[in-house]
């Protein structure tokens, strides 16, 4: 059986040593490096499960790495950070990472993080099931095995985020959607910010499908979103 791998890219060596003794005591085993650069060089050498980096860091910052990991892999993002405001997690969120966590932190909570990030990125990329199957809606067709899109024939780069909510969306056209449902459906947690959260990433998504006047995904106003079909 596969060991899984675990990415720890921090300046600072006296954290990337306590999360990876934390890590390695789960059985996982841990990589570290300790700048942005090298981290994307890691997931060229190694297969690597998932990545937890810390956003200030030299070389390249975390938002660039993560811009660059997240051209060729989908594996499971956690950005730390000494930022603790909302704009900079939702910022964080849409950049590609799965979850955020605020330095100082505790290491057991980074490592019941570690473990949901993983049990999500397993069931995600299990078969699918016969009833998963391509959505295709005027010029759009949305791949959910290879968790690809494509607009008039066209790829449109997402990030996972973006494409677990349009997904969710497409597979239940005219179904409306509130912001934090469909947060805690994609995210699968509940965050008091899930309604900023959502909204820029609905945004984001819409701006990549050439959105005009909601031709895609509308926007029920005071409830939510729904995909026109």
């Amino acid at each position: 059986m596969k060991r899984i791998t675990i990415l720890i890219a921090d300046d600072e060596p006296e954290i990337a040593d306590l999360i990876a003794m934390n890590i390695e005591k789960e059985g996982y085993h841990a990589i570290k490096v300790f700048d942005g650069k090298a981290a994307v060089q890691a997931f060229q050498a190694h297969s690597i499960d998932l990545a937890i980096l810390d956003i200030m860091m030299p070389e390249l910052d975390g938002h660039e790495a993560t811009r660059q990991i997240r051209e060729h892999y989908r594996v499971p993002i956690i950005f730390l950070s000494a930022k603790a405001s909302d704009l900079d997690k939702i910022t964080g969120l849409i950049m590609g990472a799965d979850d955020y966590m605020t330095k100082p932190f505790n290491p057991l909570e980074l490592v019941a993080r570690v473990k949901a990030q993983l049990r999500r990125s397993m069931l995600l990329n299990q078969p699918s099931p016969e009833n998963k199957s391509l959505l295709e809606v005027g010029g759009l067709i949305v791949d959910p095995d290879n968790r690809t899109v494509t607009l008039f024939g066209n790829p449109i780069v997402l990030t996972p985020k973006e494409f677990d909510i349009l997904y969710l969306l497409a597979s239940h056209p005219n179904k409306v959607y509130s912001a934090d449902n469909i947060f805690q459906q994609v995210w699968g947690d509940a965050y008091y910010e899930s309604g900023n959260t959502v909204m820029v990433h609905i945004r984001t998504l819409r701006k990549k499908l050439g959105e005009d006047k909601d031709k895609y995904i509308k926007t029920i106003w005071g409830v939510g979103y729904a995909f026109n079909a």
